[in-house]
């Protein structure tokens, strides 16, 4: 098949949807009806005008080697409806997109998009690379070093609120409510410890959140003070774990690992969202490295993360990874082709496997919660306490699945999928169980998401 031909799922197409409104309003635009102008060609562009309530149809191109959008419309949603409508048509090779000729408008953006690639400025989404340098390195060096001292200080508040807590007794740690953990939280804030403060927010849930949580709370404070201390004493740490401690409380590390090109499998993708920041993780493999990486793109105020790639193709990409031990945080480069459709779950192993090299992760990141890892051969079955696990096929190991996944409907199509036998799984192995995030059988090649 070649890059012309090339279509994308319907499902892949939804996925890239910011939220459950926009997918419900881009599937009923995915009809040739509102649909005229349109076209796309073969090194991935699509293009059409759509009616709306107005007098002039709103412009909407899209170019699927980022993937990347423009529409007129007055939606802050990244994409909005009317591009998801426009996908939706060209993956069922709709007749309004069947056209080749590029109107001057669309052709404007994408030459606009082409030049800035060409340049090295532009991100794959179209909304800016990178940060310029500081012109003043002295400057940047100064407010760096205020942010250092700030960041010392919270720690070592924090180490105090760590040590009243443990004279006062974990097992009245519920009596004080949330409100003083919330507070704890803010002075990190303030101390421009983001990180920190995310790991007081957590130790503010676990008092009171069911049996055996005095425990938890003792492993997690024994986290927090691990990291406190690492901080206090980060200069006397090897360079790799320091950028690992400097991640932690925070700071960002920066993409300046050596490029690596392949044909990077987009495994998953999944948003998680605190209130007021919603963060998008999309994880990919290596299909020559055989290496897992994970983009991650944000959104605030009500606007959908930039970075959006659908689940089940591949691209052929760079990728530049973070510095820190362990780290497998990368940016999305130079791509070099339209994406395509994978064809087969990338290499796996057995429960024990993947145990072991979370294991092995921590290693060089003691906070890790979770490491890709995928299973091949696992059946889902439920377990005695109300929960499920996978289970190798030969009945060899099983993995608890965590417990913030049994509520998901995902859960429900890996049974179906699976029906009694096994199935490959991609998803996070971590303390608290595995979190499946997508799936294949051995009867089809498709990738079926989770998430």
């Amino acid at each position: 098949m070649n890059q012309q031909g090339v279509r994308w799922t319907a499902e892949q197409v939804l996925a890239l949807a910011p939220d459950d409104a926009s997918r419900r309003a881009g599937s009923r635009l995915g009809a040739a009806g509102p649909w005229s102008g349109g076209g796309s060609d073969g090194s991935g562009a699509v293009w059409g005008l759509c009616k709306g309530s107005g007098s002039k149809p709103y412009r909407t191109a899209v170019d699927t080697t980022g993937p990347a959008y423009t529409c007129s419309c007055p939606s802050r949603k990244f994409p909005c409806k009317h591009a998801l409508g426009l996908l939706l048509l060209w993956a069922a090779d709709g007749e309004p997109v069947r056209g080749s000729e590029v109107p001057d408008w669309a052709e404007q953006w994408l030459a606009g998009r082409r030049a800035r690639a060409a340049g090295g400025g532009d991100g794959p989404a179209g909304d800016g690379g990178r940060p310029a340098a500081s012109a003043d390195p002295r400057a940047a060096r100064r407010r760096a070093e205020q942010r250092a001292a700030r960041i010392t200080a919270g720690a070592e508040e924090l180490e105090q609120r760590l040590a009243d807590l443990l004279r006062g007794g974990l097992a009245a740690a519920d009596r004080a409510g949330y409100g003083l953990w919330e507070e704890t939280a803010a002075r990190m804030v303030d101390a421009q410890a983001p990180g920190l403060a995310g790991r007081v927010r957590e130790l503010g849930a676990i008092p009171g959140s069911g049996p055996g949580w005095p425990v938890r709370l003792l492993e997690e404070c024994a986290l927090t003070h691990l990291l406190d201390r690492a901080w206090l004493d980060v200069e006397r740490l090897p360079e790799p774990l320091a950028a690992t401690v400097r991640t932690r409380v925070g700071l960002t590390a920066p993409a300046d690992g050596p490029a690596v090109r392949d044909h990077w499998s987009v495994l998953a993708q999944y948003d998680t969202s605190d209130g007021k920041l919603t963060t998008r993780r999309v994880w990919l493999h290596g299909r020559g490295t055989g290496r897992a990486a994970l983009l991650l793109s944000f959104g605030a105020a009500g606007r959908a993360p930039g970075l959006a790639l659908p689940v089940g193709v591949v691209i052929d990409a760079e990728l530049r990874p973070h510095t820190g031990a362990g780290q497998l945080r990368a940016e999305l480069g130079e791509q070099f082709s339209v994406p395509l459709p994978d064809t087969e779950p990338p290499a796996g192993g057995t429960v024990a496997r993947a145990l072991a090299a979370y294991g092995t992760a921590l290693r060089d990141d003691p906070w890790l919660d979770s490491w890709p890892a995928t299973l091949t051969g696992v059946i889902p079955v439920p377990s005695q306490d109300g929960g499920w696990q996978l289970a190798d096929a030969d009945g060899g190991s099983a993995l608890p699945v965590a417990t913030a996944a049994l509520g998901r409907p995902g859960l429900w199509r890996l049974a179906a999928l699976s029906g009694g036998r096994p199935v490959t799984v991609f998803g996070e192995c971590g303390h608290r169980g595995f979190t499946p995030l997508t799936a294949w059988s051995a009867d089809t090649p498709e990738t079926v998401p989770l998430t």
